[in-house]
Order: C-alpha cells, then structure tokens, then sequence
C-alpha cells in the first residue's frame, strides 16, 4: 500500500477517534497499529518505540513541576498571589481581568503547566469577576489566554518535551521564552485597559499594602528564583530544580502558611504522579506514531515541500511552520504534536539554518496560541467549562485576543536578536555559542 495512504489513514483514524470522546493517547495507538498493519514493522517494534519515548530522564522534571503546582495550590499560595497582583494592577481600568494576567504571569513562573494555570485562576477569580459583572464569555477567554504565559516563561513543561525531544538546551528555551511570555502578558494587559470592560474601579493601594502583599508572598515568590538561579548557575539540572523547589515547599512554605495541610500530603503526590501519567503515555504513543512518520518518509515530504516554497529563507520557513502547527495545534496536543514532527522541525532547521532554540520558541508560542483556536482549544474548553459558558461564546469573546498572539509570534520570527539576548547572556552556549580561543567571551554564530 502506497507510504501517502497509509499516513492519511493513520491521520484520519486519530482525528475520527479522538472526535469520537477517545484519549489522544488511544487514539495516536489505533493509528499507528493499523499503519504498522499495513507495512512490514512489527507490533514489537511499535510497543518498543512507545516505551522509548518515555524512556528519558528529561522528561522526570515533569512530574516534580506537576508536584510544584499542587503543593502550591494547598499552601494557601493562590490567595496570597492574588493578593499581591490586586494591589499591584487593581486600580488600573479593567481590574480584576487586569489581576488575571499578572497572577498568571507570577503563577506561571512556578506551575509551568497551562492547565494547572486555567484552573487555579478559574476558581480563584473567576466568580469574582461574575460579581463585578464582567460577561461569562470575556471571563473564559482572558483566563485561558492568560494561561497560555505557562508555556512560555520558566519552568515551562512544553519546553521540556521540546528540549528533551529535539536534544534542544532546556534552560536556552526557558530563557528565551521570557521575552515573548512577557509580551503576551503585557499585550493582554494593554488590551484589557484599552478594548476590555471597565469592570470595578478601586483605589490605588497604599505603598504600605503592597508591601504587606510582597511579605505575605515572599516564600512563594521564592519558587522562580530556585528554579532559575539553580539552573541557570548551572548548580542543578531541570529535573533536580523541581525537586529543590519541591522541597522548599514541604520544608518552609506548608509549614509557615499551612501546617494543617501536612496530612494530606499523600494526597497531592498521588495526584500529581495521576495526573503525570496522561502526558506520560501520550509521550510514548506520540513518539510511536512520529516514528511511522519518519518510516514512511511523510516528515522529508512535507519538508521538501516547504523548502520548495521558502528555498532557504529562514523567515519564510519559520512562517510557514507556524501554518502549520497553528492548523495542527487546532487539533492535537502541544507536547504529541512537538514530538510527532520533531523530524521535520530539525530539517527544516538545518535547512534554513535557523538557531535551534529560537525555532524552539516561535513553535512553542504557536502552540500555545492553539490553545485558544477552534475547534479543539484545549486551554478555552477548559475555561469556558470553569466558567460555566458556552465555548462557542467563549471563542467568540477571544477572537479579538487573537491580535496579541499575531503579533508575539511575529516579532520573534523576525527579531531573533531580541529572543536570543536573554540567553546569549545567561547562557551562551545554549544558543551556539563558544568560548573565544583568546580566553575573553564567547563568538556566538549571526
């Protein structure tokens, strides 16, 4: 059976399962059994590749995030960041969808899970802005795009499945992550202020009960601070800076915030290990189902097609990738869809010879983006369930939002300098760079 074929019928059997309400994970297997049915791989070699893409010690700094952002959630965290984002931004007009962005710009930086991000801050201020009057609809949709930020900024989960699996420096996508995540964040605040409702006007805060907010989230606050210093002084890897994060939870922020929480703390690592098993056994199936791609030759297709169209035009690549991953993304998963077609990103990297963590980034920020796009928009699904709203009004709410992300995605297509600026000085040598023979800095490529 012709290579062509049995790729589209592995495809359309995934899409038709997965609309059908079966898991993703499930769904990328029937795929690729029936296409590994049809060709000469063994179903061993199948399972084989499964475990294989389960099989790397990267991928264990997820779990510990995971860990991070459910012990957070019952140390009295949340209340405390909400806190501190209301008496930073809750005079400013637009309020509490002002609070929204820079509690998930601060939580964000502590989760790096989107979709612990949309709950967290659903059920913490989401029935607040019900009571200010702000439309159910708007609600969902500037909650779930303020999620999107956990993909971007440190410690972000995406960006360790894209490092792991694209052997990309981890601690480079962290890093140049920062600039875009902000700028999502900012872009939202922006348009809150400007095309948002006006919501609730309050006071400015007092510079003393800012003060107090910082105090009362100090120990939280603490949590980016472990995770970047340790990883980017090179003190612990990503993996050992969820677990010092981890602990600095158990030992000082449970303990001071929250002692009466210690006896459930059983219950949070079963839960984060739970919840740590869906992407896990989506990894391996993704991973299966990359490798039938890469077998049949479907990922050199589609690459030489886009280098028949850019030639070898860096920008031109990077746009039409964001094509793609943005019709993609609309259907599947961010972490199955980097590990799908990590192939076809590391030859159309070669090919345009594009900075590997700056090809890391602008696709990171395209799926994220495709969490808030129909028909599947994960993130906006999520939120708009919280919220209690339809999604098609939801989506609606969020179109005009779409702006912010156009414009995040194509300044760091074209200014890789300023994506790259972060980690050139943090971390040289996570972005190409190399010490120079005469002993003083580094000689970075153009």
């Amino acid at each position: 059976m012709n290579a062509t074929l049995i790729l589209g019928l592995m495809t359309v059997l995934f899409l038709c399962f997965g609309y059908l309400g079966v898991p993703v994970a499930f769904s990328l297997m029937a795929g690729v059994f029936i296409g590994a049915a049809l060709t000469d791989v063994t179903f061993p070699a199948i399972i084989q590749k499964i475990f294989d893409g389960m099989d790397s010690e990267a991928l264990l700094a997820i779990p510990f995030f995971l860990l991070v952002g459910e012990l957070m959630s019952s140390a009295n965290v949340v209340s405390r960041i909400t806190n501190l984002s209301l008496a930073l931004v809750g005079h400013v007009r637009g309020g509490l969808s002002q609070v929204v962005t820079v509690f998930s710009m601060f939580f964000s930086e502590m989760s790096g899970s989107t979709t612990a991000d949309v709950a967290v801050i659903s059920r913490a201020l989401g029935g607040p802005m019900k009571k200010e009057g702000y439309e159910p609809a708007f609600i969902a949709a500037i909650i779930a795009s303020a999620s999107t930020i956990a993909a971007l900024v440190p410690p972000s989960i995406t960006a360790v499945v894209y490092g792991a699996v694209g052997n990309v420096s981890i601690a480079g996508l962290f890093m140049a992550g920062v600039v875009p995540g902000f700028m999502i964040g900012f872009g939202l605040m922006i348009y809150c202020y400007f095309f948002g409702p006006a919501g609730m006007r309050r006071p400015r805060a007092p510079f003393r009960d800012v003060a107090h907010a910082f105090k009362d989230a100090s120990l939280p606050l603490m949590i980016p601070f472990i995770l970047l210093g340790g990883i980017l002084t090179g003190w612990f890897t990503p993996t050992e800076a969820g677990v010092v994060a981890a602990i600095w939870i158990l030992v000082v922020i449970i303990p001071t915030h929250n002692r009466g929480h210690i006896k459930l703390l059983p219950y949070d690592f079963c839960l984060a290990g739970l919840i740590f098993s869906l992407p896990l056994i989506t990894i391996g199936a993704a991973n299966a189902f990359g490798w039938m791609l890469a077998y049949l030759r479907g990922a050199i297709v589609i690459a030489d097609w886009i280098t028949g169209i850019a030639g070898n035009d860096p920008h031109l690549i990077m746009l039409l990738m964001v094509l793609l991953f943005t019709i993609i993304g609309d259907f599947i998963e961010p972490v199955p869809t980097i590990i799908i077609f990590m192939p076809l990103v590391n030859a159309l990297t070669v090919a345009g010879n594009i900075n590997s963590v700056h090809m890391g980034v602008v696709l990171i920020a395209t799926l994220a983006f495709g969490l808030i796009t129909p028909p599947y928009g994960l993130v906006l699904l999520m939120a708009s369930k919280f919220v209690g709203v339809r999604f098609s009004k939801a989506l609606r709410a969020a179109l005009p939002i779409y702006v912010v992300f156009f414009g995040t995605i194509a300044f760091a297509i074209y200014f890789p300098k300023v994506v790259l600026w972060l980690p050139k000085q943090v971390i040289p040598e996570s972005v190409g760079c190399f010490k120079n023979p005469s002993g003083v800095g580094y000689i970075c490529p153009p």
